[in-house]
């Protein structure tokens, strides 16, 4: 006996088709056959009814979160026009409302059975609010490469920067930025941080709060920013119409953060100050020192009273006279200390050795003294 042998040939376009999806589907007029003293259509029609109201609750909870994604998208507009610390923190839990009721939506709809009113029609429209995509953390620069990067940005900018910095108005500000945004960034409030510092060493001091103020407002710009995660371009107007707006409590913030600045730039135009006089000092101290390396101001200040009186009479038998009286090492100190600091020079030639007896002409003045 022979059986037919069936043949499948199986091709690279060959795929399987996965049934498990149709084996939950609900049906209501073709069950298997009901109890006898059961009403079968009225049953029929009774878990009919319940199914497309359980549908209609569920076609209402998509609408609701389609209604609340709009509002949200709204609010969401609005508030960077006029940005607050409340507003945001209220945006954030809405957003996060939102973001639960849509995943128990999808839950639902997942698990929802396939059945005679749904398996033939198409899923309902959503709106889905996409967060922008994470940007990569950059790397920090070194100072180095900030240095340079601004030294770069200052001549290519600066005088544009300068424009910026003496503007006052909000409204002429506002402009200016609109009309320039490559200036919207942390480089500018770095050049005009710098600018204020070299304002104030200069005792400019009006005119540095006047830049101070501008770049009050440029740090305010970028905080906003980095706090919305927008490009701080996008913050120019919502910044100043807040500002414009005198809404007490923002200004007073403002304020605030101005008087600080100011008080940090005054504080470090007197570090840099008295660093560029010590750094003076030290050139000055460097060209007195003497054959042995000592400088002869500390040398002569630190000589007791009676050696000092004699450089400062250049008499040389009396500066023997004091030596010899002294204990011979201290003599000996002493006198070693003069030669390394170039206040005497050994001679057997008394006008040479006159000559060599050097002693500072500021020496009596309060300012201590000094060696030619």
């Amino acid at each position: 006996m022979f059986f037919p042998l069936r043949v499948v040939c199986f091709t690279p376009e060959y795929k399987m088709v996965d049934y498990s999806k149709w084996k939950d589907i609900e049906i209501s007029d073709d069950e298997d056959d009901t109890h006898p003293n059961i009403d079968t259509p009225s049953l029929f029609k009774w878990r009919h009814e319940a199914r497309v109201q359980r549908m209609e609750e569920e076609k209402r909870e998509q609408e609701r979160l389609a209604k609340e994604k709009a509002e949200f998208e709204k609010k969401l507009k609005a508030s960077s026009e006029s940005p607050s610390a409340f507003a945001l923190k209220q945006l954030e839990a809405e957003r996060k409302k939102i973001e639960e009721l849509e995943l128990d939506v999808k839950k639902k709809e997942k698990l929802r059975p396939w059945n005679v009113d749904t398996i033939s029609t198409s899923g309902f429209s959503k709106t889905v609010i996409n967060n922008p995509p994470p940007k990569k953390e950059e790397e920090p620069l070194s100072e180095e490469e900030q240095a340079k990067r601004l030294k770069e940005f200052t001549a290519k900018y600066e005088s544009l920067l300068k424009k910026y910095g003496m503007l006052r108005r909000f409204e002429d500000s506002k402009k200016f930025l609109t009309e320039h945004p490559q200036l919207v960034c942390e480089d500018t409030a770095h050049y005009l941080l710098i600018w204020c510092i070299n304002l104030e060493m200069e005792s400019k001091s009006s005119l540095m709060e006047h830049v101070a103020h501008q770049c009050i407002c440029m740090q305010f710009i970028m905080e906003l920013a980095k706090h919305m995660k927008v490009d701080p371009r996008a913050c120019v107007p919502a910044f100043y119409k807040r500002m414009e707006s005198s809404e007490a409590e923002y200004l007073a913030s403002f304020n605030d953060e101005l008087n600080s600045l100011k008080e940090r730039i005054r504080t470090r135009a007197k570090q840099k100050l008295q660093l560029i006089m010590e750094e003076i000092e030290e050139e000055e101290r460097q060209k007195r020192l003497g054959p042995g390396g000592l400088d002869p101001v500390e040398v002569f200040e630190s000589l007791p009273k009676e050696l000092q009186d004699c450089f400062d009479r250049k008499d040389i038998p009396m500066l023997q006279q004091v030596l010899s009286t002294m204990p011979e090492e201290e003599a000996k100190y002493h006198l070693k200390r003069c030669i390394d600091s170039g206040m005497w020079v050994p001679d057997g030639k008394k006008k040479e050795a006159e000559e060599a007896v050097e002693v500072p002409s500021s020496s009596a003045t309060d300012d201590g003294p000094d060696v030619d």
